[in-house]
């Protein structure tokens, strides 16, 4: 299975597990993730949800095989129910993030409530390189977390950044050893989901109350302008380049 649903203490762990594909997410992945938040959420015995990934990645974004040969259509398509599921999650979310995080892989750490990874993790956000604009309310959320200027480099230009940076830019939390990350972040989730579970909840929707509609809004506007570019002669030139790997040429396209 792709994505495993585990269960311990109270706490709800979901886990990319393909590892061969550096856990790139594939539609069926995408749905079976938001089913797993929302059924974390109507558990009353689920007081955390830990999301983490088996192998050495976190996940290298979309599977683009799958993403091109089946894409979103829709705001009811998989990956947006999932990015409503996590944006509007109303129990602490912890992410372990053990390598490699690509596009989604990055953005969808944005609405966790603590996210912690190995000190050899590397990040990215690779929209303009492929033609594409921001999703997961990243355009909205990147800014205010890290700074304008920050994100603007890292969502223009996509270029890898590693883990100290990202906790500079204040979506991480720590940095730990890759082999002592599971631990930690599973006995974090413990702690949380020993604490008065109304207590969590209540805090988490304090603090997320003042930008609530306004990510809703932006994943809807950007979802909107992402499947325009998607069928754009740009988007299409960085596809064929990846998959004939060879360097992208935008130059003929105004």
């Amino acid at each position: 299975m792709d994505i495993l649903i585990e269960r311990a203490d109270g706490v709800l762990s979901i886990v990319l597990n393909r590892p061969d594909k550096k856990n790139a997410i594939t539609a069926a992945m995408y749905q079976e993730m938001a089913d797993g938040l929302y059924e974390a959420e109507k558990d009353p015995t689920v007081r955390v949800t830990l999301l983490r990934a088996n192998g050495s990645a976190f996940s290298a974004g979309n599977d683009l095989d799958d993403f091109l040969n089946d894409p979103p259509k829709g705001l009811d398509a998989p990956v947006f129910q999932f990015l409503r599921r996590i944006s509007a999650f109303p129990k602490p979310i912890v992410a372990a993030v053990p390598g490699v995080a690509v596009g989604i892989g990055t953005t969808m750490l944005l609405h966790c409530d603590m996210v912690y990874a190995a000190s050899t993790a590397k990040f990215s956000l690779p929209f303009a390189q492929l033609g594409l604009c921001p999703e997961a309310a990243s355009s909205l959320l990147l800014p205010r977390t890290a700074g304008y200027q920050r994100a603007a480099e890292k969502l223009l230009t996509g270029e890898a950044f590693d883990v100290n940076e990202a906790i500079a830019m204040g979506f991480v939390n720590g940095a730990l050893e890759a082999s002592e990350l599971d631990a930690y972040v599973q006995n974090k989730a413990k702690k949380l989901a020993a604490l008065p579970a109304s207590s969590l909840r209540v805090t988490k929707a304090l603090m997320k109350r003042s930008q609530s509609s306004e990510v809703t809004a932006r994943m809807e506007t950007e979802a909107e302008q992402f499947a325009q570019m998607l069928i754009a002669p740009e988007a299409r030139e960085a596809f064929q380049a990846f998959f004939e790997k060879r360097k992208p040429d935008f130059t003929r396209f105004e």
